[in-house]
């Protein structure tokens, strides 16, 4: 292990503002794919040339996590405009809460939310009022008490009271809302996108399916754990924020079937990354027999949370080769690719990406959630042991 990949200015990269993608790719698939095919070699591709990359046998996992609209517009009492980020319900009715202005959001302070849209459901208010609970201290966040019956759910009032959070870099967006979830999207409970997955289609799943490559399905509700951002100079003292996961029984069955006639698991996306290799860890902790950087584990279905953080030296459980979109400097997410590929060659290759001109498509490779893709395939990736 090189001592720089333990410092957080070791992953900082600079990219132009104009390389920041603003809308996404029709149709999907047409979206440009970095295939990095060896540890010295890549080619420049489309998506919807992956089969090309895949063999029979192989299993693709893929994250059906649904984007809530959980970003909310209201006012306090006083008048004054607040906006509100849910992240993940604490407790029935209560929710933790990123806030603007944060210094207007005191314990005790009343928020109203006007309806936006009809609603189907039987209670469908007008207005939607929460109260501030608390300061959350390991994010800075707020934790509100929503005033609605018992026996209702808030999540399905958000379809009336909320929108769609976009990242706060896609700030000139003709986007709707439903591009900024997968074709399999099912299980609503995300603040964000798990963007390696937007790039499939219909069409390319059914040629996958032909050529004999299977995928499954987990559910990792992304939220704070995934883009909150890295404030230590020495990234081992960071701490993840955890994230509720459910790894299937049936997905565990497809998996081991997989390892077992030969077939690679390729994961769609670094939230099937943690939560493969988190559900992995924490059945070996429940045992008793393993640390997180131990490569002994059992591999069991899982439901609950990881708060797993991969850097460089991990030692890999389950995954062999890995789809990703290009991701922000300094991110907990460059430093999970860097584990797989190595952060001098990963850094080298956003690099050649940079630098590539534009496609016969007229289209320079474009970063982050609505951007290009990469493929780390097995033969790419660090030797293990």
């Amino acid at each position: 292990m090189d001592q720089l990949d333990y410092w957080l200015e070791s992953y900082n990269y600079q990219l132009p503002e104009e390389r920041i993608a603003q809308n996404p790719v029709v149709p999907r698939d047409h979206s440009r794919l970095l295939v990095v095919d060896s540890p010295n070699s890549h080619r420049h591709c489309l998506f919807k040339d992956l089969p090309e990359f895949l063999r029979p046998g192989d299993l693709l996992v893929l994250n059906n996590t649904r984007v809530l609209p959980a970003r909310l517009y209201g006012r306090k009492s006083s008048g004054a405009v607040v906006e509100v980020l849910l992240l993940e319900e604490k407790s029935h009715q209560t929710w933790l809460a990123l806030v603007k202005p944060g210094k207007r959001f005191k314990s005790g302070s009343v928020i109203e939310f006007e309806s936006i849209s009809d609603s189907t459901t039987n209670f469908n208010p007008k207005l939607l009022r929460a109260i501030v609970l608390e300061t959350d201290e390991e994010t800075g966040g707020r934790l509100l008490k929503f005033e609605i019956p018992e026996e209702q759910s808030l999540i399905p009032l958000l379809e009336q009271f909320g929108n769609i959070p976009f990242p706060p870099y896609v700030t000139e967006t003709e986007a709707l809302p439903e591009q900024y979830q997968t074709i399999y999207a099912k299980h609503s409970g995300a603040v964000a996108a798990p963007t390696a997955g937007l790039h499939f289609t219909e069409e390319l799943f059914q040629r996958l399916e032909q050529q004999g490559i299977d995928k499954t399905f987990l559910t990792l509700h992304v939220g704070v754990g995934t883009f909150r951002p890295v404030e230590v100079n020495q990234i081992t003292e960071h701490q993840m924020h955890g994230e509720w996961i459910e790894v299937p029984a049936e997905t565990i069955e497809k998996i081991e079937k997989t390892k077992a006639s030969g077939g690679r698991i390729i994961a769609v996306g670094t939230t099937v990354v943690r939560a493969l290799e988190g559900a992995a860890i924490a059945h070996s902790s429940n045992s008793g027999t393993s640390t997180e950087n131990s490569k002994e584990s059992a591999l069991k279905s899982y439901c609950g949370k990881t708060n797993i953080f991969i850097y460089p030296g991990y030692q890999w459980r389950v995954i062999d080769g890995l789809i990703t979109n290009f991701h922000l400097p300094k991110s907990s997410l460059l430093m999970l690719v860097s584990a797989l590929i190595g952060r001098e060659r990963l850094l080298s290759l956003y690099q050649a990406v940079l630098e590539e001109p534009a496609n016969d498509f007229g289209r320079q490779y474009r970063f982050y959630s609505f951007g290009d893709a990469m493929f780390i395939l097995p033969e790419a990736t660090l030797k293990r042991e």
